[in-house]
C-alpha cells in the first residue's frame, strides 16, 4: 500500500515516458494537446517549390521517388553515396520535366557527420525542408550460422541507423517550422523474414517500429512519418544477377503475377507525403499481395 501512495504522489515527470504512457497522464515534455498548442506549420497539400531529400536517388526506387515528386514542382535534393554520374542525370531530368530546382549531394548517410551534413548543405542551399525520404540501404545476405559481425554491423548501419541520422539532423528544422513530412522505405522482409537476410530484415522492421514511435513523438510539432513497406521491386541492381528459375518461382508467390515497379512505389510515395494528411505512424504494403497485414 506504500508503494501505490508513493507512485501516485510523485511527478509524473520523474517517470520514463513509457509509464505516461500506460497511466495515460502526459507530462508536458511527453504531451501537448492540439487546444493548448497553435501550430505555426500547415500541413502539405502541394509539392510546388517544396524542398525534399531523397537519400539513395541515383538509381532505383530512390530515383524514381525524387522524379515523382519533382514532376509536382518540388525542389529535389538527390543524394549519393558514389555514382555521381547518375545522379547528375537525375538532376538534369528533374529540371527538365518539373521540378522548380535540383542538385545532387554527395553523402554516405550510414555516417552520422556525413548525415548530418547533408541536411546542412541542404538547408543552406533552399533554408528549409520540407520532406525527408530515407530510401538507401544495402543488403550483406549471408546464413546466420556465417555472418559475421561485420556484414550485421554493416546492414544495421546503413538500413537502419542512417534513418536516425537523417531525421536527427532534420528535426531541429522540422520543430522550428512547425511542419514536416518524413518517409521511410522499409521491407516485408522484416515483416515475414527471409533465409539469408536476418541483418537486412531486422533493419527493416526496425524501421516499422522506429516509425511510429517518432510518429507519436512529432505529431505534437505538425510532422508525419510514415513507412512503405516493399515486396519484390522491379530494379536493375537487385534482380539482374537473379537466377530466373528464382525469379518465376517468387512471381508465382505473389497474388498479382508479377513484379512490382518503382514508379508504382513512387505513387505510393506522393499520396503518402501529400495526400495522406490525416495518416501518421502508417505502413502500407507495396508487394502484390504476397504479405497482408
Amino acid at each position: 500500500m506504500t508503494v501505490r501512495s508513493t507512485f501516485y504522489t510523485r511527478s509524473l515527470e520523474s517517470y520514463p515516458y513509457w509509464v505516461s504512457w500506460l497511466t495515460g497522464k502526459y507530462s508536458s515534455h511527453v504531451y501537448v494537446s492540439r487546444h493548448e498548442k497553435e501550430r505555426k506549420g500547415k500541413l502539405m497539400k502541394t509539392l510546388e517549390n517544396a524542398v525534399v531529400v531523397v537519400t539513395g536517388a541515383s538509381r532505383g526506387i530512390g530515383r524514381a521517388i525524387a522524379e515523382e515528386l519533382g514532376k509536382g514542382g518540388a525542389k529535389v535534393v538527390v543524394n549519393y553515396l558514389q555514382s555521381k554520374d547518375l545522379a547528375e542525370e537525375v538532376v538534369e531530368g528533374l529540371l527538365k520535366n518539373g521540378a522548380s530546382a535540383a542538385v545532387a549531394m554527395q553523402a554516405d548517410v550510414s555516417h552520422a557527420d556525413q548525415a548530418a551534413r547533408l541536411i546542412e548543405d541542404t538547408i543552406a542551399q533552399f533554408e528549409r525542408i520540407d520532406v525527408l525520404v530515407n530510401n538507401a540501404g544495402i543488403n550483406i545476405d549471408q546464413a546466420l550460422r556465417k555472418m559475421s559481425v561485420e556484414a550485421w554491423d554493416t546492414v544495421i548501419q546503413a538500413d537502419l541507423n542512417s534513418y536516425f541520422y537523417t531525421i536527427k539532423a532534420a528535426l531541429p528544422y522540422f520543430i522550428q517550422q512547425q511542419s514536416g513530412t518524413i518517409l521511410n522505405i522499409s521491407s516485408t522482409t522484416g515483416q515475414v523474414g527471409l533465409h539469408g537476410q536476418a541483418n537486412y530484415g531486422a533493419a527493416k522492421d526496425g524501421i516499422i517500429g522506429f516509425t511510429r514511435t517518432a510518429a507519436i513523438e512529432l505529431a505534437r510539432y505538425n510532422v508525419r512519418v510514415n513507412v512503405l513497406s516493399l515486396g519484390a521491386i522491379d530494379t536493375p541492381h537487385m534482380w539482374s544477377k537473379v537466377a530466373q528459375e528464382y525469379k518465376d518461382a517468387v512471381v508465382k508467390r505473389i497474388p498479382l503475377g508479377r513484379f512490382g515497379t518503382p514508379e508504382e512505389v513512387a505513387l505510393a510515395a506522393r499520396f503518402l507525403i501529400v495526400d495522406a494528411t490525416y495518416c501518421t505512424g502508417t505502413t502500407i504494403q507495396i508487394n502484390g499481395g504476397i504479405y497482408m497485414a
